[in-house]
């Protein structure tokens, strides 16, 4: 399901679901006596400090477990399958695209193969109930070397909100990426307001005209710029044209309102910035369609190192939202508040339901209002490319209907609860 990668794949362009930004945590180690399985997360670079000891010996800035010996003087060495293993919480539950596991700076101890392992157990699980949970092969176990960032493609659509990186038979591993796409849980935003372009529930930078100095995903992260390197920065325009940054809303909305963040930027913030929609739930492009995009905020003069509020009279539903900012310049953060449209939460929630493990999916089924064999059946019937497919499979659903309607009435009632189609 997994395999290796060139340095820079493209999947590293994604959100990194296993940054503690986001709420990654370790759940659980079976060992990490040299250094903690917390350093997987940390977000810089691993760093080595030569002779710098501890109590334990050298500090390593990574996850390191104890070296492995066998059960007795006539078997002294561990056995092919004797490993340890972390398991980490998922910041957003997601679909994985690639995995980074790297060895930087382990170079006489690091393990000499890995594999990742995922699950999806919604809630708030505890280290017990993970180890009875069902877990999927993402990497096979595969040869490590030291002191390399090693890449690797995962092509599988479930959505998962844990991982397990298993290293054999022990050493060091001093970071851990889980890159992918953001996929919520549409329930759990029913009725809000929240922020459309955030990573946390989906909102990903997808195009921008320059990232010569710092990412334009750095404009939807987490939390706010602690520090001008930590927002999107482009480099001095010598022409004529402006910067700008497209960003994929979660889901279709409502934007109610926006924040427009250039905090740290004090020299090269940009002068002006306007903010543009698209509407691309009847099927068009927002990046080949320019005359399909429409005004959300006219050009507004900024002000340097500065949190600009703006209250929002859209009137339509937005998927897309492009910042343009004039000439040049940077930006902290782009916050547009608002709430998800009754179509914009269906076409959310019909991409979870699709995604979701079968066991789950009928779970949640069951919870809306479906028998048990009603909800193994739609289960099963996924993908659901669309509404019409998703009332065609209900339709289809057995028992057959009574000339009073009675189980298709029930039966559309709980997947318009579930699904909101």
């Amino acid at each position: 399901m997994s395999t290796v990668n060139t340095p820079s794949a493209p999947f590293t362009e994604l959100v990194n679901l296993a940054s503690r930004l986001l709420g990654a945590g370790v759940v659980a180690t079976n060992e990490d006596t040299f250094a903690d399985a917390e350093n997987l997360l940390v977000a810089k670079p691993a760093e080595f400090r030569p002779h710098t000891f501890g109590h334990k010996g050298q500090i390593m800035d990574g996850w390191e477990s104890k070296r492995r010996r066998g059960t007795s003087a006539e078997q002294p060495h561990p056995t092919d399958d004797d490993h340890d293993w972390t398991i980490v919480r998922l910041g957003a539950g997601g679909v994985v695209r690639g995995l980074v596991v790297d060895t930087a700076h382990f170079t006489g101890n690091y393990p000499e193969s890995a594999s990742v392992e995922a699950a999806a157990v919604p809630g708030h699980p505890s280290p017990e109930e993970l180890a009875a949970a069902a877990w999927v092969e993402l990497l096979p176990r595969t040869p490590l070397q030291g002191d390399t960032a090693h890449e690797f493609a995962v092509d599988d659509a479930t959505r998962f909100t844990h991982v397990r990186l298993n290293i054999f038979p022990d050493g060091g591993v001093a970071r851990l990426r889980v890159h992918g796409e953001v996929l919520p849980d549409p329930r759990e935003l029913d009725g809000l307001t929240f922020d459309l372009a955030a990573q946390e529930y989906g909102g990903v930078a997808e195009a921008a005209s320059d990232r010569y100095f710092s990412s334009p995903h750095n404009l939807n992260a987490p939390g706010r710029a602690s520090v001008m390197g930590e927002g999107w920065e482009t480099r001095r325009r010598r022409d004529k044209a402006n910067d700008w940054v497209q960003i994929a809303l979660a889901g279709g909305g409502e934007v109610l309102a926006a924040e427009v963040d250039t905090t740290h930027f004090v020299a090269n913030a940009p002068g002006w910035a306007d903010l543009a929609g698209y509407d691309a739930s009847t099927g068009g492009d927002p990046s080949e369609d320019r005359d399909g995009w429409f005004e959300i905020l006219p050009r507004t003069r900024l002000q340097p190192d500065t949190r600009h509020r703006f209250r929002l009279d859209v009137g339509r539903p937005v998927t897309h939202v492009r910042i343009n900012v004039y000439p040049d310049g940077g930006l902290a953060r782009l916050r547009l508040t608002g709430r998800l449209t009754e179509a914009g939460r269906a076409a959310l929630a019909l991409r979870w339901f699709n995604a979701v493990p079968a066991a789950e999916a009928v779970t949640a089924l069951t919870e809306a209002g479906l028998g048990a064999e009603e909800a193994a059946g739609l289960a099963a019937a996924r993908p659901l490319a669309d509404r019409a497919a998703a009332a065609e499979a209900v339709a289809a659903l057995r028992p057959a209907d009574g000339p009073d309607g009675e189980h298709s009435s029930r039966r559309r009632s709980a997947v318009w609860r579930l699904l909101g189609i």
